[in-house]
C-alpha cells in the first residue's frame, strides 16, 4: 500500500500545465479526505514526547518538576570528583537530561504562541521565565564548569562528535566567564547590564519619537488614496507623515514629488540623535566586554563560533561581495538617474529618490500585477505543491495523520517517511492560519530534536507556523508571493529539522551556526521562480486545473533581480559600519558613515546632517556585530544551488546527496566543511555575484 502510494505521488512532477493542476488537486483532495477520516480518534504521536493541551496548571507544574530534576541531574554531575570525571559520569548525564526533557520543555513554552486561550498562554509564558531562570543559573555554575573542563583537558577518547560536544560545553562556560576570577566575573555582569540598559535605551529612543511633518495633499501626490485617508490631520487641514516605517516607506515609494521625499528622509535620519551618543557607549562597553573575556574586539567575539570564525573574515566577504557588485550597481544606477531627468528635469539623483525611481522602473519593465499573480496561489494548491516538490526532490515521503491530538481545528499533523526505507524520519505539526493570540510572525520550531543515544533514535518534531489569512467564507484564501516564497523558506528549515542525523540534541534540528542554518532554507526559495515549480504550486481560484502562466513566471524571475546590486550595496554599507565599529575602538560613528556611504553606494552622498546610526534597532539589540549574516547565507545558497541544483532542478539522486551531506551532519561538523565536501571544493562568492545581473 506504502510503496504504491509513492508511485503515484513520483508521477505527478511529470504532468505541468492543465494535467499537472489536475494530479495536484487529486493530491491535495487526497490530502483532505485523509484528515477527515477517524477524527473522532484522537491519539499520542509513536516516538513523541510532546504533550498537547495542558492545562495552565498541569503546564506550571510541569514546568517546576523539569526543573527539579535537571536540578538533581546537574548536582550531581558537579559532584563528581575531579579525579573520577569521565564521559560517562558527567558528559552523558547531561546529554540524556536534553534528550528526555527538551520536548516537555517545549510542551511548556510552544503554547503561548499558538493557544486560542489566555489563561494558558499566561501560563506557558510565565514556565518560559522560570525555564529561562533555571537555565541561567546553570550557565553560572562553576562546579559544573570544573567538571566537564577536567573532561575535556583528561582528553579521555571519545567520538568525534562526543568531543566537539563537550568542547562546545566548556567554550559556553568559558564565554560567560567561568573562568575569571570572581571579580572578573562580577565586572562582567556589570557590564551586561550596562549594555542591557543601554539597548533598551536606543529602541526606547527610537519608539518614543513621536515626530511628524505636515504637508498638502499636492505635496504627496501619487501615494495611494487609501494610505492619504489613513493619515491623522493637523489644525490647520495638512496631512500628518510620522517618522515610523510606516509612513516613510510608501512616501519613498511612491511619492511622486522629489522635495517631500527628500524632507521625509532627512527628517527621519535626524530623529533619535541622542542614539548616537548611545551607540557610542554601546560599543565602548562591548570591546570592553569581550576584552575581558580575552579576545581583541567585540565583533571577534561575536563571530567566533559562526562559520567566517574571525571578524577580518567577515571585512574581506563584504568588501569583495561590494567590488563584485560594484558594475552592475553603476549601470542601474545610471538607469534610474536617466529616469529622474526624464520626471523631474536636472534635479541631482539622491539616495532619498532609490525606491521611487526602482519602483517606477519595475512598473515599466515588468507586467506583474501582484493582485493578479495572487489569484493564482490557492494555500492548499500551493500546499500541496510545497509538499510534493519536497518529496520529489528530498526522498521523503508526508502523510497526514487524521487523528492525532491537536490544538485548533485548523491544524495539520504529517508523519514523515523516508521515500526508499519507509524509516519514519520525524513528524510535522502545519499552524497556517492567522487567530487571536497567536504568534504573529512565519517561523519553525522545534519541538523535539533527532538524536541517538544507546542505539535507538529520537525522532525529530517540527512546527510551522504562519499566518495565512482565510477568506471571509472560512475557507483556505490565497497567498501573496512573498507569503509563497516564505513557505518555500520555512520548508526548507522543516526539512533540515526533519533530515539532521546528528546524535546530540546540541548539534540537532535547526540549533547550528547561525551564518549556516538559513543557507538550506535559502536554497529552497529558487523553486518559487523557476516555471515548472510555479505551475505544480499554482492554479488558479476559480479553476485550478489552469496554473500560472510562462509570462508571469517569467516577469517573476526578472523581478527578483532588479537592481538587486544597488539594494544589496545598501545593505552592505550597513554591514560594514556594524563590523568596522565592533572591530575598532574609538570609531568616529559620524563620520565613519559619510566616508562609507559614497564609497559603497556608486557616489552617492549621505544626506546632510543625517546618520543612519541613529535609528538603524540592528546594532542595539540581536545582530550587533553579524549584521552580515544574511548576506553570508545567502551568498552560499546561491553557490549550492547554481553549482548542484539549476541544471537538476527536480534530481532526485542530487537532492538526497543535499540531504546526507548538508541536512544530516548538523551542527557535528564544521559548516565549511560541510558545503567543501558537498560542493567538492570551497564554497565560492562568483554564483552569487552571477546571479544578480540576470536584469540588466
Amino acid at each position: 500500500m506504502a510503496k504504491e502510494k509513492r508511485d503515484k505521488h513520483n508521477n505527478i512532477i511529470a504532468l505541468t500545465g492543465a494535467a499537472g493542476a489536475a494530479a495536484l488537486l487529486a493530491f491535495a483532495l487526497n490530502f483532505a479526505i485523509s484528515s477527515l477520516n477517524s477524527r473522532h480518534k484522537k491519539k499520542e504521536l509513536k516516538g513523541s514526547k510532546v504533550q498537547i493541551n495542558l492545562s495552565p496548571s498541569r503546564i506550571i507544574r510541569l514546568a517546576d518538576q523539569l526543573i527539579a530534576k535537571s536540578k538533581a541531574v546537574h548536582d550531581a554531575v558537579a559532584s563528581v570528583p575531579l579525579d573520577k570525571v569521565s564521559y560517562n559520569n558527567v558528559i552523558s548525564p547531561l546529554v540524556d537530561l536534553e534528550i528526555q526533557q527538551f520536548p516537555l520543555l517545549q510542551s511548556c513554552i510552544f503554547p503561548k504562541m499558538v493557544s486560542s486561550s489566555e489563561d494558558v498562554r499566561k501560563a506557558s509564558a510565565e514556565a518560559e521565565r522560570k525555564i529561562d531562570a533555571h537555565a541561567d543559573k546553570l550557565r553560572k555554575r562553576e562546579d559544573l564548569y570544573r567538571v566537564i573542563k577536567a573532561v575535556a583537558v583528561k582528553g579521555e577518547k571519545m567520538s568525534t562528535e562526543a568531543k566537539r560536544y563537550t568542547q562546545f560545553l566548556v567554550k559556553d562556560f568559558e564565554r560567560n566567564g567561568l573562568n575569571l576570577t570572581l571579580a572578573k566575573r562580577e565586572e562582567l555582569q556589570r557590564l551586561k547590564t550596562q549594555l542591557d540598559d543601554l539597548s533598551i535605551q536606543y529602541i526606547r529612543n527610537i519608539n518614543d519619537d513621536g515626530s511628524f511633518l505636515l504637508f498638502n495633499e499636492m505635496d504627496l501626490l501619487g501615494l495611494p488614496l487609501q494610505f492619504l485617508q489613513s493619515l491623522d490631520k493637523a489644525e490647520n487641514g495638512k496631512l500628518k507623515i510620522s517618522l515610523g516605517s510606516h509612513h516613510l516607506l510608501p512616501v519613498l515609494e511612491f511619492c511622486k514629488v522629489g522635495t517631500t521625499r527628500k524632507s521625509v528622509a532627512v527628517a527621519y535620519g535626524r530623529r533619535s540623535e541622542l542614539n548616537l551618543s548611545v551607540l557610542q557607549n554601546l560599543v565602548h562597553l562591548r570591546h570592553k566586554f569581550a576584552r575581558l573575556l580575552g579576545y581583541s574586539n567585540y565583533a571577534d567575539y561575536t563571530v567566533e563560533l559562526r562559520m567566517a570564525k574571525f571578524s577580518r573574515k567577515v571585512f574581506e566577504f563584504l568588501e569583495d561581495i561590494s567590488a563584485g557588485l560594484t558594475e552592475l550597481a553603476a549601470k542601474e544606477l545610471d538607469l534610474l538617474k536617466g529616469l529622474k531627468k526624464e520626471e523631474e528635469g536636472e534635479h541631482p539623483f539622491g539616495i532619498e529618490d532609490l525606491q521611487y525611481y526602482v519602483k517606477r522602473v519595475e512598473e515599466k519593465q515588468f507586467d506583474l500585477d501582484f493582485g493578479v499573480v495572487k489569484q493564482y496561489f490557492p494555500v492548499d494548491v500551493v500546499l500541496s505543491g510545497v509538499l510534493k516538490i519536497c518529496q520529489d526532490l528530498y526522498g521523503l515521503r508526508f502523510e497526514e495523520i487524521a487523528d492525532s491530538i491537536i490544538w485548533h481545528h485548523d491544524i495539520n499533523v504529517y508523519s514523515v517517511y523516508d521515500l526508499r526505507s519507509c524509516e519514519l524520519l520525524g513528524y510535522l505539526y502545519l499552524d497556517l492560519y492567522k487567530r487571536e493570540g497567536k504568534y504573529g510572525h512565519t517561523c519553525v520550531v522545534p519541538l523535539q530534536y533527532g538524536s541517538s543515544q544507546d542505539g535507538s533514535r529520537q525522532i525529530p518534531v517540527a512546527l510551522l507556523i504562519s499566518q495565512f489569512q482565510k477568506d471571509a467564507g472560512g475557507c483556505s484564501g490565497l497567498l501573496r508571493f512573498s507569503e509563497v516564497v516564505s513557505l518555500f523558506h520555512e520548508f526548507g528549515h522543516v526539512v533540515h529539522h526533519i533530515c539532521n542525523r546528528a546524535s546530540f540534541p546540541k548539534f540537532s534540528g535547526l540549533r547550528l551556526d547561525p551564518d549556516f542554518v538559513e543557507i538550506p532554507a535559502q536554497v529552497l526559495e529558487n523553486w518559487c521562480y523557476d516555471n515548472i515549480a510555479l505551475k505544480m504550486i499554482s492554479g488558479y481560484h476559480e479553476d485550478i486545473t489552469k496554473p500560472i502562466n510562462d509570462e508571469i513566471c517569467d516577469s517573476l524571475r526578472r523581478w527578483r533581480s532588479s537592481f538587486s546590486a544597488l539594494k544589496l550595496k545598501q545593505e552592505i554599507l550597513y554591514c560594514l559600519f556594524d563590523q568596522i565599529v565592533h572591530s575598532n575602538e574609538n570609531v568616529d560613528i559620524i563620520g565613519l558613515f559619510k566616508h562609507l556611504h559614497p564609497k559603497v553606494m556608486g557616489g552617492l552622498q549621505m544626506l546632510e546632517g543625517t546618520n543612519p546610526a541613529s535609528c538603524y534597532s540592528r546594532l542595539a539589540i540581536g545582530y550587533e556585530a553579524v549584521c552580515y549574516s544574511r548576506i553570508w547565507s545567502e551568498v552560499f545558497a546561491a553557490d549550492i544551488f547554481a553549482s548542484k541544483f539549476r541544471d537538476n532542478l527536480f534530481d532526485q539522486n542530487v537532492g538526497t546527496q543535499f540531504r546526507e551531506k548538508v541536512l544530516g551532519p548538523g551542527g557535528a561538523k564544521d559548516p565549511v566543511e560541510i558545503l567543501t565536501d558537498f560542493l567538492g571544493r570551497e564554497p565560492s562568492i562568483q554564483a552569487f555575484i552571477d546571479s544578480k545581473s540576470d536584469f540588466i
